[in-house]
């Protein structure tokens, strides 16, 4: 992943490069909106960090490698589990767990394997266990291979301590589970256009009359 600087340009839309929103999460703890979009002819593989506490304001703009399929802010840590992948149309599903500090925009894929997993689902269960749901490796005779999954959870004592492609397949080993592909456009959408509507000034209620 590349991170590009907070945007300094004052836009009207700050959501503008991140194309048609696909998947929009939020930490209303720190004021902070994570949207993955997609451009004409692409799938979603831009990723933008927006503060919201006034108005949206870009933090972080950053490229993935995959289409980005789910995300996750840490409980406590200024961190964002990014889940990417597709299927490679003949055998692999493919993908990768970035970690993006939030601090410095830097990300970190954290799976070792050369094709890596699809992610399909992230979920911090507290501050040292996250919830990874991936499709198989591979759909070699395995009719159920785009409907389920495994589902694995991931302990680590201080995830900013973590290095680089340090998740063994033994650290993503888990049950067959089902595991839905959702698709999240409309309510990225609408959460985008909330974001970007112009806030309604409060005026007294005209039954109201000011004191002399």
């Amino acid at each position: 992943m590349t991170p590009f600087p907070a945007d300094r340009g004052g836009s009207d839309d700050p959501f503008a490069e991140i194309g048609d929103p696909v998947l929009a999460v939020a930490d209303k703890r720190r004021g902070l909106v994570a949207v993955a979009g997609a451009h004409e002819y692409d799938e979603a593989k831009t990723i933008g960090v927006f503060h919201v506490t006034d108005r949206a304001r870009r933090r972080w703009l950053l490229g993935s490698q995959h289409p980005v399929n789910a995300m996750a802010f840490h409980p406590t840590l200024p961190l964002l589990a990014v889940g990417s992948g597709e299927y490679d149309g003949g055998y692999f599903f493919e993908g990768e767990l970035p970690l993006i500090h939030l601090e410095t925009g830097t990300a970190l894929s954290l799976i070792e394997q050369d094709f890596g997993r699809q992610v399909l689902g992230l979920e911090w269960l507290n501050d040292q266990d996250l919830r990874v749901l991936m499709a198989p490796s591979d759909d070699w005779k395995d009719r159920k291979a785009h409907v389920e999954g495994h589902v694995a959870v991931v302990r680590r004592a201080d995830w900013t301590a973590v290095g680089a492609e340090s998740l063994t397949g033994r650290d993503l080993a888990g049950p067959r589970v089902p595991a839905p592909r959702p698709d999240h456009r409309v309510a990225a959408r609408q959460t985008v256009a909330r974001l970007v509507s112009p806030r309604t000034p409060r005026h007294r209620t005209s039954g109201t009359r000011a004191r002399t």
